[in-house]
C-alpha cells in the first residue's frame, strides 16, 4: 500500500496530486527550489524538502534523496520536468520506491518522438513522416521543428523558408535542452489548419486498456494549448471517427505494454482523417475536462493502478461538456512576453470546486498561485486552469467566459481577454475550431480588451474617485471635506494614468454642493465612492467598480471587464526618462546572444538581443531604423525587467540625442 507520495514537481500539478492524496488518506511530500520557497504547493504538503539550484526539479539524484529523507514510498512525476524521463523512472524503482507512472520500457518507447513514430507506424497507427532537419528540401516546406523529448510548445518552430531552417533548428535545440535536458529535434510536415485531437487512455497491469474519452486542443498560440475541451466538436460531428480514434489509441497503448494514465495525440483534418503525433506517458495539463465529463479522478486511478489494483472492464460513459482555459502571465501589448512578479490578488468568485472533478454545472479552478505568490522567471508562466462543466457546450463556454471576466487578478498581465473573446466568438461557439483559429480571426482582434472604450473610461473615473477618497481618509485636516471642494465653482482636480496600451489619460473633476462633477462628462453621476468601491451611474444605470492599488498600479474590476492603469505622478522625475530608441528588457532573463555590434546600421524589426526566460527564447528587435549606438549586455548576462539593453540612434542624431 502506498502511504506517502513525493511529487517531483511544482505549482498547480503538485497541488492537484496532493488534493487526491488527502482524499485517499495518503501523506504528501513537496520539493522546492529557492524561487518556490513560499509557493502554495510547499505550504500544503505534510513535509517538504529543498532542492539545490533552480534546475533542481530536473535533478533525479536530489529528488530520490528527498523521497528517502522524507519517508516517501512512492513518487508522482506530475507533468513536464522529468515526468517522461525513463532514466528517472528506473532510478525511482531501483531505489525501492513505487513509480506512479507507466513501465520504464513504455516511457523509453515513447520518450523519443522520433522512435515513437516508427514504432506506431509498425503497429499500424497512421503517422506523419518524420523528416531529418539536415535533409529538408524547399518542396517539403512548411515544416514543423519539434523537440523529441518533450512538448508544451518548447523547442517548436514553424519554418516556411529554407534559409531560416538552420537558425530555427538551433533555437529549438537550445529551448529543448533548457526545458527537457535533451537538445534532439526533428521535423515533420506542417498542417497549417488541422485539429489537435487526443485520447485519454488508462491501463492496468492485468490487461485492461481504457480509451476514456477524447479532447480537442486546437486553440493554440505559438503551438501552446490555451483552450481544451471534451468531447471534441470535430469528433462529435464526424460519423465513426470516435470509434476509429479509440481503437488507434488502445492499439498504441497495447503495443508498448502500457499501464497507468497516458494520452495519445493525433492531428486530424476536417474529414476526420487523423495521424499519430506522439504519446505522452504522463498526466496531461488538460486532464480536468475528461474528469468533468466522466466523473473519474484520474490521479486516484494512477495511484490505484500503481498499487496493483484492477480497472473495471470499461470506463464510465461520458456526459455533458467541459472546457478548460489556461491563464498565463503574459503581456499581449508586448508581443505576449511572459511576465514575472507578484500576484497581489487571485480570486475567482464563481468557482465551485478546486482540484476535484465537478459533479454538477459549475467552475473548477486548479491554480499554482494565491494572493502574494511570486511568478518566477525560471519556470512556466501558467498561473491557473479554469474549467467549466455544463450539460451543453454553449453553456459551458458561457459559464467559463463569465468566470474569467469576474476573476480578480492583480499584479501581472495575462491572456484573460484573449480567452474570453475566443469563448464568446461565434465561430468557436459553432465548433469551428482548428489550429489556424487565430490566423483566421486575427490574434490582435481576439486579444482586444473585453470592455469597450466606455467601460475603460468609467473604470478610470472610478480609479480617480477611489484615489481621492483614500487621500481624504488619510487626511489629518478636515477629513470630511472632499478634496478640492470650494464654496463657489472653481477649477478642476486632475489625475493622470497610463493604460495597458501605454497611452496617457487624465480625469478632471471637482466637488460641488450637489456632488462630484466631471469635466465634459455631464452624463456620469457619482452614486457613492470610497477607497475600494465606487458606484457610477451612466444613462440611469448604476455600475459597481472595485478598485485596488498596489504601488502605482491600479486595478479596477467590474462586470464590464477588468482594467489596469498606472497612476502617473503630478511632477515626473526627469531622471526616470528613458532615452529615445532604447531597447528595454520586458522581463527578467538571461541574454543568450546579440545580433549586432555598436556602430552597425540596423533596421526596424531586426533581431538585436535574444533573451531566455521561463524556458523559452524571446527575440527583441530594433525599435526603428538607425545606428546601434549602445549595447549594454553580453551573452550569459542576467538582466532585470526594465533594463536598457541597447539604444538605436536615428540617422542624423547626435550621441546625446539632439540634432547635430
Amino acid at each position: 500500500m502506498i502511504t506517502r507520495v513525493l511529487v517531483a514537481n511544482r505549482g498547480e500539478i503538485a497541488r492537484r496530486v496532493f488534493a487526491t492524496c488527502r482524499r485517499l488518506g495518503i501523506g504528501t511530500v513537496a520539493v522546492y527550489t529557492e524561487p518556490d520557497a513560499l509557493a502554495p504547493h510547499v505550504a500544503e504538503a505534510d513535509a517538504r524538502v529543498r532542492l539545490e539550484g533552480t534546475n533542481g526539479y530536473l535533478d533525479a539524484g536530489q529528488l530520490i534523496a528527498a523521497a528517502r529523507a522524507a519517508g516517501a514510498d512512492a513518487v508522482h512525476p506530475g507533468y513536464g520536468f522529468l515526468s517522461e524521463n525513463a532514466d528517472f523512472a528506473a532510478a525511482v524503482q531501483d531505489a525501492g520506491l513505487t513509480w506512479i507512472g507507466p513501465p520504464v520500457a513504455a516511457v523509453q518507447a515513447m520518450g523519443s518522438k522520433i522512435e515513437a513514430k516508427k514504432l506506431m507506424a509498425a503497429a499500424g497507427v497512421p503517422v506523419l513522416d518524420e523528416l531529418d532537419p539536415a535533409a529538408v528540401t524547399a518542396e517539403q516546406l512548411p515544416v514543423l521543428v519539434k523537440a523529441s523529448a518533450g512538448g508544451g510548445g518548447r523547442g517548436m518552430r514553424v519554418v516556411r523558408e529554407l534559409d531560416a531552417l538552420t537558425d530555427e533548428v538551433a533555437a529549438a535545440q537550445r529551448e529543448a535542452q533548457s526545458a527537457f535536458g535533451d537538445p534532439t529535434v526533428f521535423c515533420e510536415r506542417y498542417l497549417a489548419a488541422g485539429h489537435h485531437i487526443e485520447v485519454q487512455v488508462m491501463a492496468d497491469a492485468h490487461g485492461t486498456v481504457w480509451a476514456v474519452g477524447e479532447r480537442e486542443c486546437s486553440i493554440q498560440r505559438r503551438h501552446q494549448k490555451i483552450i481544451e475541451e471534451a468531447p471534441s466538436p470535430l469528433v462529435d460531428r464526424t460519423e465513426g471517427m470516435r470509434a476509429r480514434l479509440f481503437e488507434a489509441a488502445r492499439l498504441a497503448a497495447s503495443a508498448i505494454g502500457y499501464t497507468g494514465a497516458g494520452t495519445v495525440e493525433f492531428m486530424a483534418d476536417d474529414r476526420g482523417e487523423f495521424y499519430f503525433l506522439e504519446m505522452n506517458t504522463r498526466l496531461q495539463v488538460e486532464h480536468p475536462v475528461t474528469e468533468a465529463t466522466t466523473g473519474l479522478d484520474l490521479v486516484e486511478l494512477q495511484v490505484l493502478v500503481a498499487d496493483g489494483h484492477r480497472l473495471d472492464s470499461a470506463p464510465p460513459a461520458t456526459r455533458g461538456h467541459s472546457i478548460e482555459a489556461r491563464l498565463y502571465a503574459e503581456d499581449p501589448a508586448r508581443n505576449w512576453q511572459p511576465q514575472a512578479g507578484t500576484v497581489h490578488r487571485f480570486d475567482i468568485p464563481s468557482a465551485t470546486t478546486s482540484f476535484a472533478p465537478q459533479e454538477r454545472t459549475g467552475v473548477r479552478v486548479d491554480s499554482g498561485v494565491a494572493d502574494g505568490s511570486v511568478v518566477s522567471i525560471f519556470y512556466d508562466p501558467m498561473l491557473a486552469k479554469v474549467i467549466s462543466y455544463a450539460p451543453t457546450r454553449r453553456q459551458a463556454a458561457g459559464i467559463l467566459a463569465d468566470a474569467l471576466v469576474r476573476t480578480r487578478l492583480h499584479g501581472v498581465r495575462t491572456n484573460r481577454d484573449l480567452l474570453v473573446n475566443v469563448l464568446r466568438h461565434p465561430a468557436f461557439l459553432d465548433g469551428a475550431t482548428d489550429t489556424a483559429f487565430f490566423d483566421t480571426h486575427g490574434l490582435a482582434t481576439l486579444a482586444a480588451p473585453v470592455g469597450d472604450d466606455r467601460s475603460a473610461d468609467l473604470s478610470m473615473l472610478a480609479a480617480a474617485l477611489a484615489d481621492a477618497a483614500e487621500n481624504r481618509r488619510a487626511a489629518t485636516v478636515f477629513p470630511a471635506i472632499p478634496s478640492g471642494w470650494r464654496n463657489l465653482p472653481s477649477g478642476y482636480q486632475t489625475k493622470r494614468y497610463r493604460d495597458a496600451a501605454g497611452d496617457e489619460r487624465e480625469v478632471r473633476y471637482r466637488s460641488t454642493r450637489t456632488g462630484v462633477r466631471f469635466a465634459d462628462r455631464d452624463d456620469i453621476t457619482v452614486v457613492s465612492a470610497d477607497p475600494r468601491r465606487v458606484v457610477l451611474a451612466a444613462g440611469g444605470v448604476e455600475f459597481p467598480f472595485d478598485v485596488a492599488r498596489h504601488g502605482d498600479a491600479v486595478f479596477v474590476d467590474s462586470p464590464l471587464g477588468a482594467v489596469e492603469f498606472a497612476a502617473l505622478p503630478r511632477f515626473p522625475d526627469p531622471e526616470s526618462a528613458v532615452a529615445h530608441g532604447s531597447l528595454i528588457a520586458p522581463m527578467p532573463g538571461a541574454v543568450v546572444r546579440v545580433g549586432a555590434a555598436v556602430g552597425d546600421t540596423v533596421t526596424a524589426g531586426q533581431p538585436l538581443v535574444w533573451l531566455e526566460a521561463m524556458k523559452m527564447e524571446h527575440t527583441l528587435t530594433a525599435p526603428g531604423d538607425g545606428v546601434l549606438a549602445e549595447l549594454t549586455v553580453t551573452p550569459g548576462q542576467q538582466v532585470d525587467v526594465g533594463t536598457v539593453l541597447a539604444r538605436v540612434m536615428d540617422r542624423g542624431e547626435s550621441p546625446e540625442g539632439g540634432q547635430p
